[in-house]
């Protein structure tokens, strides 16, 4: 899932940004009043439209970039596969339907060391699930098996699109916020200079208001994990995925001290770095939990 919140909000920025200037070349976010103040009432429109337009339309991208950034191979299920790409196929489906879901994911592998998987896409009927080769070659079949169970765990319960929601509202606030700090800055410059000033400023205290709002949506990633864990549970079985995020462990003991980046998706080995920043919480509590 890490992946897939990295995405996520990458695209989201990069969307806010672009919407945020179209409004401005256009006139579409006037919200200063005759006196040069700011008509609040008309400011929370505008960063709605803009907050909500941004995180809609990367929620309607994320299948795509991830495709795209990942150079994810989509498996053809109608094709005659033989090997882990039947395998990996076969779990997805089987999995899937016993999720209750009637439009089957697609099913894609990118060549990557890393131990990682995700789930993306814009709804329960245009999804997708990925696995690494470093998974394939790492993990034995039960902890394969946990591993996707979890992942279409997050597609049955509509993470994407509840994230989605809550990035929405992250953003309106983001928009809000930062167009009242620039306008504040731009009253400290001449005349003249205060409209590039304030369109300047806007795109800097965006992004970084949008850095601090990220924090919100990786406490809700590390919130949807657990139950994420327990659906994957109900689909292959609690042994199967305690078997997963223990084989995850192992892996990540045996990379630490090693120059790695991404441990995987289900666990990125949070030891040592601040919670606040992680999108997963700590795999010996996911495993503990299970286990209740």
């Amino acid at each position: 899932m890490g992946k897939r919140i990295f995405y996520f909000l990458l695209t989201n920025v990069l969307v806010l940004v672009t919407i945020s200037i179209i409004f401005s070349l256009i006139g579409g976010a006037n919200y200063i009043n005759a006196q040069g103040g700011i008509d609040f009432g008309a400011l929370l429109v505008v960063s709605a439209v803009i907050g909500f337009s941004g995180s809609f339309i990367s929620l309607a991208m994320s299948r795509w970039m991830a495709k795209k950034m990942m150079n994810v191979r989509v498996i053809d299920p109608d094709a005659s596969l033989t090997g882990y790409e039947r395998d990996i196929v076969e779990k997805v489906h089987r999995l899937s339907r016993a999720a209750g879901l009637t439009h089957m994911p697609e099913v894609g592998v990118y060549d990557s060391p890393e131990v990682n998987a995700f789930a993306t896409g814009p709804s329960k009927n245009r999804s997708l699930v990925a696995v690494s080769t470093g998974l394939l070659q790492e993990m034995d079949d039960d902890a394969v098996e946990g591993v996707i169970a979890h992942e279409v765990a997050h597609i049955a319960n509509g993470d994407m699109v509840t994230m989605t929601l809550l990035q929405g509202v992250v953003n309106t606030f983001v928009v809000f916020l930062a167009r009242i700090a620039a306008w504040a800055v731009s009253r400290f410059v001449k005349e003249e200079l205060a409209p590039i000033v304030h369109f300047i400023a806007i795109l800097v205290f965006q992004i970084a208001f949008s850095i601090l709002g990220s924090l919100v949506v990786f406490a809700y990633s590390r919130h949807r994990e657990y139950h994420a864990d327990r659906g994957g549970a109900d689909l292959a079985g609690r042994d199967k995925m305690v078997h997963a995020l223990q084989m995850l462990k192992a892996y990540s003991n045996r990379m630490q001290g090693e120059e790695q980046t991404a441990i995987s998706t289900l666990k990125i080995n949070n030891k040592g770095k601040s919670m606040l920043f992680s999108t997963h919480p700590d795999l010996d509590d996911r495993i503990n939990r299970l286990k209740m």
